[in-house]
């Protein structure tokens, strides 16, 4: 008879470090948008504007506007001195043209990219992979605060699905991009944006999964998220009906008459209003910044030849064109993106006097 009692299996805590976060370098403290919004609040001109800036956008796309709602802004912000230059150059424009042209401040914190690279202002505001979060969220919220105290509303791409607590109340106009048009969590996003939102088409140039997302950012919707307070939270929306498509070319440009009467065709099809916006850089320029000039002449041709249903346009522009790399130890130019390759002011305004000239054209035939 075996009397050998076999001790107690010891106590021990249960080890899920083997199975949880395996890849995780680091996790830090991140602000609330409560607290954000408290250090910046927003001033009353300032609330008004916003309000005041998006009813405008709202009665363009509805018909009841016949200005062309222009979006034109560097194609990154990655200083704040030089974006406020750029937006005091942009707001005598905007005043000058405002019979014809509501203009819109292109100010855009985040950059998907296609394999890796800079992700942003928000994302790393300092350009040297340091990612201080919670300053670049401070610099947007603070930035976004000056251009709007200068009288210009703002517009930009919502890509990461936390970030707009800490901006949304600002901006008056938002872009869903072509990468995360498809992404069934930003168009739930866009169902309850407050601002109105465009789907680009597809980075293939395909059409139908922007009017797909656009039938599912105007229904309702529930899911989770962070509210102001930092604190997890189920969202359930009633819809935006202030959706629309961004044209932006795909494996080839698709800003032409043809291209518009198509996604106009396939809109109605889905119930939804025939209308565009033509973004004249990406595909729709074949890459090439300056082609933007171009595209944008012909677009406006068309405006002048009568076509309502392009309601808006998007211009990749900066202080100085062309771009650079972020190149540690070598100063950046004054001016110049560091993500696409912009037109320079100076050859933007020529432009914009060319798109007001085809609204009036377009009013005065009575269109």
């Amino acid at each position: 008879m075996n009397t050998h009692v076999q001790p107690a299996t010891p106590l021990s805590t249960h080890d899920t470090t083997r199975i949880d976060d395996t890849r995780i370098g680091a996790v830090r403290p991140l602000i609330t948008p409560a607290l954000l919004e408290e250090w910046l609040p927003v001033p009353k001109a300032t609330l008004a504007l916003v309000e005041h800036s998006r009813a405008a956008i709202s009665r363009v796309l509805h018909g009841g506007d016949d200005r062309l709602i222009v979006v034109v802004g560097p194609c990154s912000i990655h200083d704040h001195d030089q974006a406020m230059e750029y937006a005091r150059q942009l707001k005598v424009q905007a005043d000058a043209l405002a019979d014809e042209l509501l203009v819109v401040m292109r100010v855009y914190f985040e950059k998907p990219r296609t394999t890796v690279g800079w992700k942003g202002y928000i994302n790393d505001p300092h350009l040297d992979g340091s990612f201080a979060i919670n300053e670049g969220l401070e610099m947007a919220r603070r930035l976004l605060l000056d251009v709007l105290a200068i009288g210009l509303p703002v517009g930009t791409e919502f890509l990461d699905l936390l970030s707009p607590q800490f901006i949304s109340d600002l901006v008056s106009w938002g872009a869903i991009g072509a990468r995360t048009t498809e992404s069934p969590s930003h168009r739930q996003l866009a169902s309850g944006l407050s601002c109105p939102v465009g789907f680009k088409n597809g980075t293939d140039g395909g059409i139908k999964v922007a009017t797909d997302a656009i039938q599912a950012a105007q229904a309702a919707h529930a899911f989770m998220g962070m509210t102001k307070m930092g604190q997890a939270a189920i969202f359930e929306t009633r819809g935006n009906d202030d959706c629309h498509v961004i044209l932006r070319g795909g494996k080839q440009p698709n800003y032409a008459a043809a291209d518009v009467n198509a996604a106009c065709v396939l809109l109605k099809s889905a119930g939804l209003r025939e209308q565009v916006m033509i973004d004249v850089s990406h595909a729709n320029s074949s890459k090439q910044y300056q082609r933007q000039i171009t595209v944008a002449a012909e677009v406006a041709q068309q405006i002048a030849g009568g076509d309502k249903r392009i309601t808006g346009i998007m211009i990749e522009s900066h202080l100085n064109e062309g771009r650079q790399d972020i190149v540690p130890g070598h100063p950046l130019k004054h001016g110049v993106s560091v993500t696409d390759a912009c037109i320079s002011f100076e050859q933007t305004v020529p432009v914009l006097e060319q798109l007001a000239q085809a609204v009036k054209d377009r009013r005065n035939a009575g269109y």
